[in-house]
């Protein structure tokens, strides 16, 4: 008979700064389901769920799924937001379970819980008792805790960025765990972490000490010297104690050789904190940069907002960058987006074809990149935002970014979306019939993960300080519940 196994995603990755709560309304706009709503939503899907489903007919496992939960990353999940999915979560272990595949983030932060994911762990322990193998896949910007490697058997981050390896890692995650089950192995976790805010390149795989100490991870892998190695840079955007970046190693049973290699692996990340592969160009720059590019090439610059990032909290309504393009009369260009349901009412109010006035974005904090804009536009088109990703982080998943419009301010195409997310699928403007390989500047609200869909089509990519709520955490440093001493806060050597 195969084993019962427990799996869900409960994934968020909170920024503590950012003044908008996390309800159970942020998690139905972008992924709500329970028990038989998730294989319609998943099954034959390159995600994590798509993994595990195939994993469970490879191994005749029997699912336990009662719930995929996600939300745009956002403020402080509420307290009641919390208990009600980790209550979903932890109910499907009711009964007894033999093993535990979760796929969560590592950087969620709850009223009363700053480590999110290490409560949901210890409950779970406390729930199924110390013999059952619990296996977490998790992203590679998780601030990872000392309680999360001590509930779980073993903690699996993706390794690239922009992530387009969840589905490799679910199934490396579903291997070890039937191979637990079985009693072939006894997965246990050792972490190290060093008085590190930020380090790693910010987490970016291409070069750089990440690269480097994922590829040599998975050579330890390779040669047996440990079953995973996972390399997490951390998320800035939390004032928690536990911040910053981690390595953990996974061995069969509690081996020394695991702790010595994590924190070898945290020595060269402390040597290398300072480096950095990308710099951000200050506003007037860019958009001159753009402006004299224009008729020039035919593809276009792919420029992003690292500093008002949906993918990171940020609000996603910032304007300066917006409001520079307009007043340069950038032309053939689009922009993807401003987070605005209010907009995307007016515009549909307005109707396609139409054009008028309308007051767009900063509405959140207009400290944070800049207040609301009022433009002359003409509305181009109207959707519900439902459509299918087929670019390398989509793996068919559908989205839904709520009633959508495409608006034209001059030569520059703006979508308004009602679901707030970065832009990381081509999908999200040719939906609104937008093709972006078609213009001269493409510019996106994006941190990293644009790169993977927007990056092929791209003649060159700069990334820019738009004055956003990113720019502020980085120059005000803001932070109150961090450990002390601590880099580069505190000066250490």
């Amino acid at each position: 008979m195969g084993f019962r196994v427990l799996t869900g995603e409960f994934a968020h990755e909170t920024n503590t700064f950012s003044v908008v709560p996390t309800t159970m309304e942020n998690f139905r706009r972008r992924t709500f389901l329970t028990a038989n709503e998730i294989p319609a939503q998943r099954l034959g899907t390159r995600s994590e769920f798509g993994a595990t489903f195939e994993a469970a007919q490879k191994f005749g496992w029997t699912l336990s799924h009662p719930v995929a939960a996600s939300a745009n990353p956002s403020g402080t999940i509420t307290a009641e937001t919390f208990e009600t999915i980790t209550g979903l979560l932890l109910a499907g272990a009711d009964g007894g379970i033999d093993g535990a595949l979760l796929h969560l983030h590592g950087a969620m932060v709850a009223e009363g819980f700053e480590d999110g994911e290490g409560e949901i762990l210890r409950r779970l322990r406390a729930k199924v008792g110390a013999d059952v193998p619990i296996v977490v896949t998790l992203d590679l910007h998780g601030n990872i805790t000392e309680q999360m490697a001590e509930c779980a058997n073993a903690l699996i981050a993706v390794r690239t960025y922009p992530h387009v390896d969840y589905y490799e890692r679910a199934w490396q995650g579903a291997e070890l765990l039937q191979r637990a089950m079985l009693g072939e192995i006894h997965p246990r976790t050792a972490i190290a972490k060093r008085p590190m805010l930020r380090g790693l390149n910010g987490g970016r795989t291409q070069v750089g000490p990440m690269r480097e100490l994922i590829e040599r991870g998975a050579a330890l892998e390779q040669a047996g010297r440990a079953l995973v190695v996972s390399v997490c840079s951390g998320f800035t955007a939390a004032d928690i104690h536990d911040i910053g970046p981690s390595v953990t190693v996974t061995t069969n049973g509690a081996d020394p050789a695991g702790q010595a290699i994590a924190e070898e692996f945290m020595d060269y990340a402390w040597k290398t904190r300072a480096f950095l592969s990308v710099t951000n160009w200050p506003l007037a720059e860019a958009i001159g940069h753009c402006k004299d590019g224009e008729g020039k090439h035919d593809r276009p610059l792919v420029m992003a907002d690292v500093t008002d990032n949906p993918g990171s909290g940020h609000y996603g309504d910032s304007t300066d960058l917006l409001r520079a393009m307009i007043v340069a009369d950038l032309q053939n260009t689009a922009f993807y987006a401003i987070f605005d349901p209010q907009a995307v009412r007016d515009a549909t109010a307005l109707g396609v074809g139409n054009s008028g006035s309308l007051t767009i974005g900063g509405k959140h904090d207009p400290r944070a990149g800049g207040g609301p804009l009022t433009v002359t536009a003409s509305v181009v088109s109207l959707t519900d935002g439902k459509f299918q990703t087929f670019g390398p982080m989509g793996g068919g998943v559908w989205r839904d970014y709520g009633p959508s419009a495409l608006i034209r301010v001059g030569g520059i195409e703006i979508a308004l979306i009602t679901n707030n997310g970065q832009a990381t699928d081509t999908a999200q403007l040719t939906s609104l019939g937008c093709d972006p390989a078609r213009k001269a500047t493409v510019a996106v609200k994006s941190n990293h993960h644009f790169r993977a869909a927007f990056g092929p089509l791209a003649r060159e990519v700069i990334t820019v300080d738009g004055n956003g709520l990113g720019s502020m955490i980085l120059k005000t440093m803001p932070y109150r519940h961090t450990r002390r001493p601590i880099w580069p806060l505190d000066p250490l050597e």
